[in-house]
């Protein structure tokens, strides 16, 4: 099902970049959350770093997948968690190898459609709790990676209910739009912070992986084909965008799943949005006018700003847990 929700963008965040870059530049720190860190040992010999929001004994837990170079410091991630703790659940916060401050210990890192590890840290969590339910929610590339690891398990995906917000659902189609216009400003941000880790872990590990001269990359794109697809066994970067990208996999979930979508979001081209023929019936896609790129900022002025899916999500996930 597809419909078209109501969101009122902030007066004073008109249009789709300044609803992007407000929680990023703007946004106040939550500082009264308690959070704790656990290490969880992947099978593979590498690890990943889990943060738990969870205050509420015995209530279900959310799993919160962050965006492409996302943390536990990304602007959505304690307020998320915060809310997610107020409605009485427990809130686990999943890094993706070498995000959470730290180089992994293996040559290959993280990408869109790497659900192995989504996967190890959901049995481990069954194990431990095998009566508990559980939901999650992916932000954009995380997004991606829980609707592929949703369509994959299809009836046998242990979740109650699953969100995704802003995802690109056509990999391809998400790496030329960010190469252009203002968006490449995103780009140019998140290629910075993918320097910057591949240096981190050269200078532990400096034979871990082949990289070009100067860590030079052009574009996501073009990080993808340099580091990307010979990391993760992947033949040429169309294989890695044809396997990873979650849009074939919609029609299988058979998981309660809300996708939030924001028509102005500038890392989106208009063609990307699934149609409700290639949707399962398990799945509500609800769309905005505006609201950026997990942005959806609301409010009457800026010092009292108000972060509308903070509100939406657990709203929907009441229905459920």
């Amino acid at each position: 099902m597809i419909k078209e929700t109501e969101f009122k963008p902030a007066w004073w965040l008109p249009n789709a970049h300044l609803q992007t870059l407000w929680p990023t530049l703007c946004r106040r720190p939550i500082k009264k959350l308690l959070l704790k860190r656990e290490r969880f040992e992947l099978p593979d010999g590498d690890f990943i770093d889990l943060d738990w929001a969870d205050n509420n004994a015995g209530s279900p837990i959310v799993l919160v997948l962050h965006g492409l170079e996302g943390s536990i410091d990304s602007p959505y991630a304690k307020g998320i968690l915060r809310t997610i703790q107020e409605h009485g659940w427990r809130g686990v916060f999943m890094h993706f190898r070498s995000c959470s401050g730290e180089p992994n210990r293996l040559p290959r890192l993280y990408h869109s459609g790497e659900t192995t590890d989504v996967v190890a840290v959901m049995q481990e969590l069954l194990r431990r709790e095998p009566r508990t339910q559980f939901a999650a929610i992916g932000y954009s590339l995380g997004g991606n990676v829980l609707l592929k690891w949703l369509g994959e398990t299809a009836e046998n995906n242990p979740l109650t209910a699953a969100i995704a917000v802003c995802v690109p659902y056509e990999i391809q189609k998400t790496c030329k739009r960010i190469g252009r216009g203002f968006s490449r400003i995103y780009q140019w941000h998140m290629l910075k912070s993918l320097r910057r880790k591949l240096r981190k872990k050269l200078e532990i590990q400096p034979n871990s992986m082949k990289v070009p001269p100067h860590l030079k990359f052009n574009s996501l794109w073009d990080f993808d084909e340099k580091i990307t697809v010979p990391a993760h066994g992947f033949s040429n970067i169309t294989d890695y965008y044809k396997q990873s990208s979650s849009r074939q996999y919609l029609k299988k979930i058979c998981v309660p799943t809300l996708l939030m979508h924001a028509q102005d979001d500038p890392f989106m081209t208009d063609d990307i949005v699934p149609g409700t023929h290639e949707l399962s019936e398990h799945i509500t896609l609800e769309v905005t006018k505006k609201g950026g790129h997990v942005g959806f900022v609301t409010g009457s002025v800026p010092w009292r700003a108000q972060y509308w899916l903070e509100k939406r999500l657990p709203a929907f996930l009441r229905n459920f847990l």
